[in-house]
């Protein structure tokens, strides 16, 4: 029942994660880019600039969705099922908000917030908003669509990280925002001047939002490595191993002033799970003796997948003592 609970509320964590993502992420684009009839890039830069062409006719959630339709596809065949059902709800939960939002959202809070503030702030907040709300989502194997599925598909089988993929592939959807017309909410056309700012703007904007989400997910990735000396070694590990599912390595040693035998634990996992096992290892024993250790990187099964080089050629390590 433990088992069973902790993997429910796993699941419960990862959907809020996303969901509480998508929604800054959408937030960003109705608050502080589409007033500004700014681009940014992946399927939401494309579907603005659908929106501005066509005088708001086609709104940017209509086309976000048909548009992330195919890419889920081919995501279903490359990053598995997991990944398509998470990044199903996150496109659907997208694809509302940024019909919804702009609506829901009053119009002298936009007004105060971002246009009183200018383009530049709004493309620097907006662009931070959209960052994070994208690492949170790709955290927990979900995903806003677009060039972060390319990303995470080339992540998944070269050394590139999900932020510079999406950085390439953006700035190549902005500059055709340049030969396509652009009508702002009153219905006048953009000037080919204020267009060329444009491009400059969403260029900032995909470099500031890029740089957050490999911040993010740098952090939310993060490692630990533990060695617990116990007398109940054996119930710590069994705890770790059944209920965690985590990866446990017997050390053997001697205590140096009492020449008695020590049993010391290795345990590597993630930041997250820190504190769920600091309070395992305190209820079976609490008089346990736990040192913690951040490491920079950890490569094998059940972290991450050691990396080939330039030939694509890759090689999967064993986890550092934890099989």
């Amino acid at each position: 029942m433990a088992v069973i609970r902790h993997n429910f509320m796993h699941v419960v964590k990862e959907y809020v994660l996303i969901t509480l993502g998508i929604l800054i992420y959408t937030i960003a684009w109705s608050v502080f880019l589409i007033p500004h009839n700014l681009v940014g890039g992946g399927v939401t830069g494309i579907s603005s600039i659908i929106q501005y062409a066509t005088g708001g006719a086609i709104k940017i959630g209509y086309s976000y969705f048909a548009i992330n339709a195919i890419l889920l596809i081919i995501s279903l065949f490359t990053l598995g099922p997991s990944f398509g059902v998470k990044t199903v709800y996150a496109v659907v939960l997208a694809s509302v908000s940024l019909n919804l939002c702009p609506e829901l959202i009053p119009a002298s809070f936009i007004q105060s917030i971002s246009i009183d503030n200018g383009k530049l702030m709004s493309v620097i907040m907006g662009g931070m908003m959209a960052g994070l709300g994208i690492g949170m989502a790709m955290s927990q194997g979900g995903s806003t669509g677009g060039t972060d599925i390319i990303a995470l598909i080339v992540n998944k089988y070269r050394g590139v990280s999900p932020g510079r993929m999406i950085l390439w592939i953006d700035v190549f959807i902005i500059a055709t925002s340049l030969v396509v017309p652009s009508y702002r909410a009153d219905g006048t056309v953009l000037p080919l001047m204020d267009k060329i700012l444009v491009v400059v703007y969403g260029f900032l904007l995909v470099t500031v939002c890029s740089t957050v989400v490999d911040y993010y997910l740098a952090g939310s990735k993060q490692s630990v490595q533990l060695f617990i000396n116990s007398k109940k070694y054996a119930e710590i590990a069994d705890a770790i191993t059944h209920e965690l599912h985590r990866g446990v390595t017997e050390l053997n040693g001697q205590g140096w002033y009492t020449k008695e035998d020590a049993h010391v634990l290795m345990v590597l996992t993630r930041k997250s799970d820190l504190n769920l096992l600091l309070r395992y290892i305190k209820a079976i024993d609490s008089n346990a003796f736990v040192s913690v250790s951040y490491v920079t990187g950890v490569y094998g099964k059940g972290f991450e997948e050691i990396k080939g080089g330039k030939n694509g050629s890759k090689s999967k390590g064993k986890s550092s003592g934890n099989e």
